[in-house]
């Protein structure tokens, strides 16, 4: 049986039956807002904004405010992505050319009378290289809603390290104010292998986060330790996950002193060293995979590796962010 006929199908959701959740368009603003959110109104005047509308979305009937702010009170949530000037241009160029602002950014309250956006960095920074005054935001209640930022995150797609790096720096900030079990953050970090790549990628911005996630994913678990000890865990995690990168690095380099050119070097050598590879079960543990991986690689023999055997591997070339 080939391959092709034995790979398993996506698993498709299950479509609702129509008209079967959430509010008729009719309720969303006809009921009297809670006392919180009332209150939020308030401090959103007092710090120099207007409520535009209170009301309930459609689905989850959760209360919510489209609001204009000014914009030096909202900013980016101190662990999202690192700002792209080319997009922040590309976004710029299109409000302008349209001379209209129709994509709310997402806000919570942070106090101090600013307000947090965890999905409009790119919008913020465009409207104010235009010179704007305000901004349009749904302001959410619960500031907990900021540390969805992977899935809040629509306005340009995340690559590998962006993700990774979010998840770090969001969870060194919850740390300093959450000592729950890091598994309890599931929903948060997405998965454990990205608090793992983000503190890799915190120490050496060209690590080859790509060529180690198919890996990481499978002996890369949530822990059950409280999150500020998970976080020491995993730095020494980091550390190694960096030897190893060093390592590969150092036999890419030998074999490239052999003559052997091609942009498949890097994936050759980790699946030449990679211990899973012909594993069928679906979870390993950590430690106990990366650390024979970094025997391995300090016995990789360059000297042994036959040029059709590089170009058998192939597979895709390293991310350019890599």
């Amino acid at each position: 049986m080939s391959m092709a006929t034995t790979k398993k199908k996506k698993k498709k959701r299950a479509t609702a039956p129509a008209d079967s959740r959430g509010l008729d368009a009719r309720r969303l603003a006809s009921a009297t807002p809670p006392t919180a959110v009332q209150t939020l109104a308030r401090t959103i005047e007092d710090d120099g904004g207007s409520v535009l509308a209170t009301y309930r979305d459609p689905l989850g009937s959760h209360w919510q405010l489209l609001a204009a702010l000014p914009l030096e009170r909202v900013e980016p949530t101190p662990f999202q992505r690192d700002l792209s000037e080319a997009h922040v241009e590309r976004v710029a160029n299109a409000i302008d050319k349209l001379d209209r602002y129709l994509d709310p950014v997402i806000a919570v309250p942070a106090g101090d009378g600013k307000y947090w956006s965890p999905n409009g960095y790119h919008r913020l920074g465009a409207m104010k290289e235009l010179g704007a005054r305000s901004i349009v935001a749904l302001v959410v209640p619960e500031p907990e809603v900021a540390h969805r930022i992977l899935l809040l995150n629509t306005e340009k797609a995340h690559n590998l390290r962006e993700r990774a790096l979010e998840v770090a720096r969001l969870a060194e900030a919850l740390a300093a104010m959450d000592d729950r079990p890091e598994r309890e953050f599931a929903t948060e970090f997405e998965e454990p292998a990205l608090v793992t790549l983000g503190l890799c990628y915190q120490q050496n911005g060209r690590f080859s986060g790509g060529a180690y996630h198919p890996i990481l994913k499978r002996c890369d678990k949530f822990l059950g330790s409280k999150l500020p000890t998970a976080l020491e865990t995993r730095r020494g995690r980091a550390e190694k996950m960096l030897e190893l990168n060093e390592l590969v690095n150092e036999a890419v380099k030998q074999l490239k002193g052999r003559g052997l050119e091609s942009p498949y070097l890097k994936a050759f050598v980790v699946a030449r060293i990679n211990p899973l590879r012909f594993q069928r079960k679906p979870t390993a543990d950590f430690d106990e995979t990366i650390d024979k991986m970094l025997s391995s690689a300090r016995r990789f023999d360059a000297g042994r590796v036959r040029a059709d055997q590089v170009a058998r591997s192939g597979g895709p070339p390293a991310a350019a962010e890599e």
